[in-house]
């Protein structure tokens, strides 16, 4: 026969045993999901800015606005990366000559490809007891130009300027 008053208190022990350890999973998953998001929000970025390049003027500030989520006009809107700058985000344009070589150029003529990338972003892990962060890896979009802010003209028709602005 087992005396009771030897036990007592031995349930809170081993729940206070396996709820450590089930709160540590909890918070591992939670904290997962929300770098899968960012990772994601990330690759998304990069994509909105590289489709905004292709149509805006070279050199055109909106491409790294949009890549932050930022209005291109009033500069006014909530970043869904917290932390993520437009010193981040890179806008270049290039073309592939003959040989194969990738060459970059500021001429609109020129250009054939513009590409996006995201550099440097650190994000900040928000598990208890273990304040760490993680610096992501270089993400990129690169798409084929279109218009590059220019107008075409035809005779008789008035054609107007592509939207940079979202």
């Amino acid at each position: 026969m087992i005396n009771k008053h030897k036990q007592k208190g031995a349930e809170t022990v081993e729940f206070a045993m396996i709820a450590l350890l089930f709160f540590a999973v909890l918070f591992a998953i939670i904290e997962f999901s929300r770098a899968m998001f960012v990772w994601n929000a990330l690759t998304e970025a990069t994509r909105r800015g590289a489709r905004m390049a292709v149509i805006c003027p070279v050199g055109s500030d909106v491409p790294k606005q949009a890549a932050i989520f930022k209005h291109a006009v009033t500069g006014l809107g909530e970043t869904i990366i917290p932390g993520l700058t437009l010193d981040m985000v890179a806008v270049s344009y290039f073309y592939v000559d003959p040989a194969g070589v990738k060459t970059s150029t500021t001429d609109p003529t020129q250009a054939k490809f513009t590409e996006v990338s995201i550099t440097g972003y650190t994000h900040t892990l928000m598990i208890p007891l273990w304040g760490s962060s993680v610096t992501s890896p270089e993400f990129k979009t690169t798409l084929n130009t279109e218009s590059l802010g220019a107008v075409p003209t035809y005779p008789g028709e008035d054609v107007e300027a592509p939207d940079c602005s979202f």
